[in-house]
C-alpha cells in the first residue's frame, strides 16, 4: 500500500508569511542601501584625493614647461652670441 505524503507547506502565501517576508526583504533593503552608501562616501573621499592629485600633477607640469622654455632660452641665445663671434672672427 502506498503512503500518504503530508503537506509540509502551504501552496499558496498567505498574509501573515507575505507580513513576515517582506519584514525580511525591507530590513535586507535597508541593509544594503546602507552599505551602498558608506561605499558612495568612500568613493567621494577617493575621488577628492584623485582631483588633488591631479591638480598637483599639472602644476608640476605647467612648472616643467615653464623650466624648459627658459632653459632653451638661455641656450639659444648662447648660440647665437657663439655664431656672431665666430661671424666677426671669419670677417
Amino acid at each position: 500500500m502506498k503512503e500518504k505524503v503530508t503537506k509540509t507547506a502551504e501552496k499558496y502565501v498567505t498574509e501573515k508569511k507575505f507580513g513576515i517576508f517582506e519584514h525580511k526583504f525591507e530590513s535586507s533593503m535597508r541593509s544594503i542601501a546602507r552599505s551602498f552608501v558608506k561605499i558612495d562616501e568612500r568613493f567621494d573621499a577617493n575621488h577628492k584625493v584623485l582631483e588633488a592629485m591631479l591638480k598637483e600633477i599639472k602644476d608640476i607640469h605647467e612648472d616643467n614647461k615653464e623650466f624648459r622654455k627658459n632653459l632653451i632660452g638661455l641656450t639659444s641665445e648662447g648660440l647665437s652670441y657663439e655664431r656672431r663671434i665666430e661671424n666677426l672672427t671669419v670677417q
